[in-house]
């Protein structure tokens, strides 16, 4: 289904346009039915004029993902097209079921003229068409002659002087989204052909910076990832944005608006959850890599992150000078890691969950004293530590592809995108910053944002 529309002052609908899932269905009919219902525009069918259009254009467009409601999806019920349904519903002005057939015109060409047939009233309408301006002159109606054009008539395969309603067919019915939904059927449900998932965890402060971060691996075409709700807005949230979430039962209450950077207390309580989640997911037998959306995300590190084999775990490096070693103490950064689902990697990660419930501070320093020793007395190298018990390599990725925020001072160039494009980041963390607005404020000034908040929509693929 192809929609398109004149722009101009006037918009399409009086309506909202909810965050849909697209490719997931319900989005194309919501749409008709805001624009009939709205009466902005003369709506009409033009399926038997068209013979061919071309929308994959991959010379402008070439990381664009251009994909049509999927009637598969439908027919399975995938609770992508539930969502959707749940939003069309919520935003909607007309239900998908009230579609009216008799304000809808098949438009046809007959013998080098166009007409406009109405389906119930039995008219034909013809006006003057001009190619510098859409619509020119009035709409005339008549009555069709008994003896229409021969042309109409093999067309249309007309019935009994009427047509088939052209949106009825593929509307399916509204159901209802059977929430919550749990870890354990999520991860069934968007884990990769590896058995591997990405999991972020947010509160509700950091909403925004979660959907820039969704939309940037939608961009990159990654769609097997997972979002723990810490808080029930942020999951009510996430909910109408069509993301796969689910409620953390363990997750900290009266978590601070503003005051849950690094440092405070807030935080320190937030951060354990990740580690205890982690374990839960590598228990089911899931991969696990571990991003926090302040993680900006240029390439799928996934294929080189998983290439590091069983019983590693490959982690950020904190390290701010740019020469000597990058395994010090306390410079492995629990904010973007990759584990896997193996006995080693579980068992050293239940050694960190157990020092983290006994700190006072918060996870990240009781990952490296569990995994590289206190003061690094587990230290292999410049960019290894080897856990003894485990037998866990923990290996320090190399901060010229995955830059923690104070290597190389890229935030602060003219062109951070530029820069890190140049340099060949994976990622680059926007850590080493204090304050939730700080923070939010640089990934936004700098470009690295991906999410419209006015309209809850990811931004143009670029």
């Amino acid at each position: 289904m192809v929609i398109a529309w004149n722009n101009g002052d006037m918009p399409l609908h009086h309506g909202v346009l909810p965050p849909f899932l697209y490719g997931k269905g319900v989005y194309n009919n919501w749409l008709i039915n805001e624009a009939l219902s709205s009466g902005l525009r003369f709506v009409f069918d033009a399926s038997w004029t068209i013979s061919n259009i071309a929308l994959d254009d991959s010379r402008r467009w070439p990381n664009c993902l251009v994909k049509s409601s999927d009637a598969s999806d439908i027919e399975r019920g995938s609770w992508e097209y539930d969502g959707n349904s749940h939003l069309a519903a919520v935003y909607g002005s007309s239900s998908l079921h009230g579609v009216n057939c008799s304000i809808v015109m098949k438009l046809l060409k007959c013998d080098g003229q166009y007409l406009l047939i109405n389906s119930t009233e039995d008219l034909l309408n013809s006006y003057d068409y001009e190619r510098k301006s859409l619509w020119k002159g009035n709409i005339q109606n008549r009555r069709r002659p008994k003896k229409s054009l021969a042309c109409i008539v093999g067309t249309t395969k007309l019935q009994n002087g009427t047509l088939d309603c052209p949106l009825r067919d593929g509307i399916v019915p509204t159901r209802t989204l059977m929430l919550p939904f749990s870890l354990e059927s999520l991860l069934a449900i968007i884990t990769d052909k590896n058995r591997t998932v990405v999991l972020t965890v947010a509160g509700y402060s950091y909403k925004d910076m979660l959907m820039s971060w969704v939309c940037r691996l939608r961009h990159l075409r990654i769609t097997n990832f997972l979002v723990s709700a810490l808080d029930s807005e942020t999951y009510q949230f996430s909910i109408m944005q069509g993301l796969p979430v689910f409620n953390d039962p363990s997750a900290p209450s009266n978590i601070s608006f503003n005051d849950c950077h690094f440092g405070t207390k807030c935080f320190q309580r937030v951060t354990k959850v990740k580690s205890r989640l982690v374990l839960t997911i590598l228990k089911l037998g899931y991969n696990v890599l571990l991003s926090d959306v302040d993680v900006y995300w240029f390439r799928n590190p996934l294929p080189m992150l998983s290439s590091f084999g069983p019983a590693t775990l490959v982690a950020q490096s904190d390290e701010y000078n740019q020469t000597g070693p990058i395994n010090l103490p306390r410079r492995l950064n629990s904010g973007f890691y990759f584990a896997c689902a193996d006995a080693p990697t579980i068992a050293a990660m239940e050694k960190v969950v157990r020092h983290a419930a006994t700190s006072g501070l918060s996870e990240q320093p009781s990952f490296y004293d569990s995994l590289c020793g206190e003061g690094g007395s587990f230290r292999e190298g410049d960019n290894r530590c080897v856990e003894p018990e485990t037998n866990l390599t923990v290996h320090f990725l190399d901060r010229n592809l995955f830059p923690n925020g104070a290597y190389m001072g890229l935030w602060e160039r003219e062109n951070v995108k530029s820069a890190c494009k140049k340099q060949g980041c994976f990622v680059l963390h926007n850590n080493w910053i204090s304050g939730r607005v700080k923070k939010l404020e640089r990934q936004v000034l700098s470009g690295l944002w991906d999410y419209d908040i006015a309209t809850r929509m990811c931004l143009m693929c670029s």
